[in-house]
């Protein structure tokens, strides 16, 4: 049977000393709040009624400094879906995050590692770190990048990503983070539609030991983007790429010594970055984050959610173009906090490798996917100490019980929260989050972010508790995006349109009686089964207790008689023959009233970020047009995914 809650009670149950390190709680004891699950929602509760005292006291505690102050916290003259946060207040993120650290205690701490899947370690300090953001800035502006220009990202996670980010910032330019795996026509799009004047991208990059060929792809982007005049080219991988004269400059022949520029006296609300969704048909959806909005939901969510603290090591695999890659480099850097930026896959070159970046770096703050989780999983790593590690958080999409229970106890040993943690790019990190500090279920959400005044509501838009609905957002935060780039009315469409004043987030999620949150994946891949709303997170969950399938993905496709049946398509551990009760195992665990047919694969279409990608796994099985695939990785093909022999229909 598929439940929509567990029923065993709290696995995490945090001890004192957590609780003693928590800057959420010393927070609200200075705040004169108490320091249980029911303070905790007393303050989201003031927080959501006063904005202007939340943010205003967040701002101050952790240490998010305007060089000139905001006249107030919120100005919504515009409408609520168009909040200017900060209003009036000068704020820059390289000053934030690099200036400020390169001078006292913290500037020779390590800011930036860098870590690739062929062994090669590289690393900053903060004091170098700002030298080298100086120094590209000025490099910047002398190859004409002026202030609300686009500079477009196509590089890996190296050191000059960061340092590239920051400099875009530092001169009041904005970035334009893209995914390293993309193919010519999809970078082509994101040049095109940012009007960017310049590139940076490297000669290449790995993954799973392969070389990337970077500069050959956007080489061939840039036929189609005319806008891009310059293009700056890190030598990652050493090897010699074309360079066409009078546009392409190595990164390392830059001027070494340029005249200095100032830093940008941004306002809040100035553009920081382009961060680009896929669409499931159509152009994608360019999210546009400010310096003000972005430096304190980044913040916050750091320090209050994964209590990030200055000298802390937080790690996490991931890519510029997933918003991860943004965040990183600005919410840990800005509290001080060393960053380590992760190449290629937890399990290449060794099934360890997670583990013993861990151990190398010394991290403490240890960001992983469930998809992630369940590669370690099946590649039977062997956790070493790892004392360092405090914390893992994990993001991404839903966790399935046993893989949760593997990372909680074999990994874990039990004495290590998973800070569960779910939003999106649109808001500029999380809604949801599981405080390390409070006890929690397996896999479960113990409430919203502080200032986030979530709920799920049911089909007639109003709150429901026990049921799955949508997952919805009743007020603004700072860090939700200031709209689609140059599309304000496809914003309103996709976000605002459902219920008045209401954000409608795009998941389905659940909130149970005693306050644990779950999230069941996206509400546009919701089956309707024997009349009920079922999340495909519920059935994948209830097939994974079924220690054969690696992993597994569930769509809901037509039924003559029943409207909608479920399929699953899953990935088998051991290569060979179905077994033959597999069928049996599934209807047995789903429960016959949501029992899917199983379909046995090689592998699960995913974004390079490891989302399984439902809705094209939908549209290929049923023969209908997939939509922008630009984020397919290209080692998990559609392809292995069957067309479906019988006569379903959209």
């Amino acid at each position: 049977m598929v439940d929509v809650a567990s029923v065993a009670g709290p696995a995490w149950v945090p001890d004192e000393r957590i609780r003693e390190r928590s800057r959420l709680l010393a927070a609200m004891r200075a705040w004169e709040l108490g320091a249980d699950a029911a303070a905790v929602a007393e303050l989201n509760q003031r927080a959501i009624e006063d904005p202007e005292w939340f943010w205003r006291a967040a701002v101050a505690d952790l240490g998010v400094d305007f060089t000139a102050p905001f006249e107030r916290v919120l100005d919504d003259t515009d409408g609520k879906p168009f909040p200017r946060w900060f209003p009036g207040g000068r704020i820059n993120i390289a000053q934030l995050t690099a200036h400020r650290h390169a001078e006292g205690a913290a500037a020779d701490r390590t800011a930036v590692v860098y870590e690739g899947d062929e062994g090669l370690r590289r690393t900053l300090t903060f004091a170098e770190l700002d030298a080298e953001v100086r120094r590209f800035a000025a490099n910047l502006t002398a190859l004409g990048v002026r202030r609300g220009d686009r500079v477009v990202l196509f590089m890996p996670v190296v050191p000059e990503a960061a340092v590239a980010f920051l400099a875009v910032a530092m001169i009041g330019a904005v970035s334009v983070p893209t995914f390293s795996g993309y193919a010519p026509d999809a970078l082509a799009t994101r040049l095109q539609d940012s009007e960017a004047v310049l590139l940076v991208t490297a000669d290449g990059t790995t993954r799973r030991g392969k070389r990337v060929e970077l500069k050959a792809t956007a080489d061939a982007a840039l036929e189609s983007a005319p806008t891009v005049r310059s293009v700056v080219v890190v030598r990652h991988l050493g090897t010699e790429v074309p360079m066409r004269s009078g546009r392409d400059v190595y990164y390392d022949e830059l001027d070494a010594d340029p005249a200095p520029v100032p830093t940008a006296d941004t306002e809040a609300n100035d553009p920081l970055t382009i961060v680009y969704t896929s669409g499931t048909t159509g152009r994608p959806k360019g999210i546009v984050h400010s310096h003000g909005g972005f430096a304190v939901k980044t913040a916050v969510d750091f320090a209050y959610g994964f209590d990030v603290h200055a000298g802390d090591v937080v790690s996490w695999i991931t890519d510029l173009g997933w918003l991860v890659g943004p965040m990183l480099m600005t919410g840990p850097l800005q509290l001080g906090a060393t960053i380590v930026m992760i190449e290629g896959l937890p399990t290449h070159p060794t099934a360890n490798r997670m583990w013993e970046i861990v151990e190398r770096n010394g991290v403490t703050v240890a960001g992983i996917a469930p998809t992630a989780a369940r590669a370690l999983k099946a590649a039977g790593t062997v956790a070493p100490e790892m004392p360092s590690l405090r914390t893992f958080v994990s993001t991404g999409e839903a966790w399935d019980e046993p893989t949760w229970w593997w990372l909680f106890e074999e990994i874990g040993g039990k004495r290590r929260p998973i800070v569960n943690y779910s939003g999106g790019t649109e808001v500029g990190g999380g809604i949801l989050i599981g405080y390390p500090f409070l006890p929690a279920e397996a896999a479960a959400f113990t409430g919203a972010l502080p200032g986030v005044d979530a709920a799920v509501f049911g089909e007639d838009g109003t709150p429901v508790a026990g049921d799955i609905g949508e997952l919805v957002v009743r007020n603004t935060f700072p860090g939700m995006t200031h709209a689609f780039w140059q599309d304000r009315d496809r914003y309103l469409e996709t976000y605002w349109n459902q219920w008045d004043g209401v954000w409608v987030h795009g998941d389905l999620a659940s909130v149970d009686d005693t306050g644990m949150w779950r999230i069941h994946g996206r509400s546009d891949d919701t089956i309707k089964l024997s009349g009920r709303r079922v999340g495909p997170a519920e059935i994948e969950a209830a097939l994974l207790r079924d220690g054969r399938i690696a992993e597994v993905a569930v769509i809901g496709v037509p039924d003559e008689l029943r409207g909608q049946r479920a399929v699953a398509f899953a990935v088998l551990r051991a290569a060979g023959e179905t077994p033959e009760d597999l069928q049996d195992t599934a209807t047995g665990n789903a429960g016959r009233s949501f029992a899917p047919a199983v379909v046995v694969v090689a592998t699960l279409p995913k974004t390079k970020n490891g989302k399984i990608m439902r809705r094209a796994i939908r549209a290929r099985y049923l023969g209908a047009p997939t939509g922008d695939m630009s984020s397919l990785d290209p080692a998990t093909p559609l392809e292995a995914i069957p067309v479906s022999a019988g006569d379903e229909q959209e």
